[in-house]
């Protein structure tokens, strides 16, 4: 969707960005005398790129997401991916997932577009129920996409399709324990970087003699 914006509008976007304090997992931090829960992907690795298929400059499907360590007492699971560096004052939610199993699982490829998927999908950023697709204005530079898991305690009560800020008052009220993964994107403004050493070593142009 953002792939034909002017990269001169992502480059003068470049420095107002969300911020990865604003995001649901570190603005309600649980990592002091809480269990951890280990996020991961067989897609990408913790702060490496996304593949471009899950992205929207490709098929746009949802990557391969699993979790382990959720404590014995959880009472549901929560999915919460956002980007960390959105050009707008909170981060734009790329997908949400509640009431999944209270244990150890996964979300296969393609998983947020499947109608049999065990739980329920909330509310993304453009009000759907399904996974946003990272979209990156061009030449605003890498941005950072965090899948957020979140145990929580038996008797959370959340919308069938809920939206970031009940999201939140959920997790800010019932969660016991929380982990995230960092994938990231960047969509090139199309200029060719020439490296300064390159046009050092080619030294000044000479003159023509006359």
């Amino acid at each position: 969707m953002l792939e034909k914006l002017p990269s001169v509008i992502g480059q003068a976007l470049h420095d107002r960005r969300a911020g990865l304090g604003s995001i649901a997992f570190n603005l309600i931090d649980l990592r002091e005398g809480t269990a951890a829960i280990n996020v991961s992907s067989l897609a990408f690795g913790d702060h490496e790129a996304i593949p471009a298929q899950y992205t929207a400059d490709g098929a746009g499907t949802s990557p391969p997401v699993e979790w382990t360590g959720i404590p014995l007492e959880t009472g549901s699971v929560v999915l919460l991916v956002e980007d960390a560096d959105a050009p707008t004052p909170h981060p734009l939610v790329h997908a949400i997932v509640v009431a999944l199993p209270p244990k150890d699982g996964n979300l296969p490829e393609g998983a947020l577009d499947d109608a049999e998927l065990e739980g329920d999908i909330g509310r993304n950023s453009y009000l759907r129920t399904r996974w946003l697709p990272p979209d990156p204005p061009p030449g605003h530079g890498v941005h950072r996409y965090a899948f957020q898991v979140f145990a929580l305690s038996a008797g959370a009560d959340l919308p069938k399709t809920p939206g970031r800020e009940s999201v939140l008052k959920a997790i800010e009220e019932h969660a016991i324990a929380s982990g995230c993964l960092i994938g990231t994107y960047e969509r090139s403004d199309g200029s060719i970087k020439i490296p300064a050493s390159s046009a050092i070593a080619a030294g000044p142009a000479e003159t023509p003699g006359v």
